[in-house]
């Protein structure tokens, strides 16, 4: 095998079992208002859509055990 001649950003430590990069990532990108205010929203937005379906699905999901169940015929007045 050859060696490389140009050098390599990063050190690999075999024994220790970790990797360690002499390359400094570039800073993060700081949000603005604007981009918080947009995750605040859509994240209100699917909780309330959440709660919404919850709410309008909560009857469904109830068991009526007050009434029983009764059959209804149709009967002819005899007129």
């Amino acid at each position: 095998m050859f060696r490389r001649r140009e050098p390599v950003p990063f050190a690999f430590l075999a024994e220790a079992e970790q990797f360690r990069s002499n390359v400094t990532p570039p800073p993060r990108e700081r949000a603005t208002v604007g981009q918080i205010a947009g995750r605040w929203l859509m994240g209100l937005t699917i909780v309330a859509a959440l709660v919404g379906s919850l709410v309008i699905g909560m009857p469904a999901l109830e068991l009526d055990h007050s009434s029983t169940p009764t059959q209804q015929s149709q009967a002819s007045d005899g007129r």
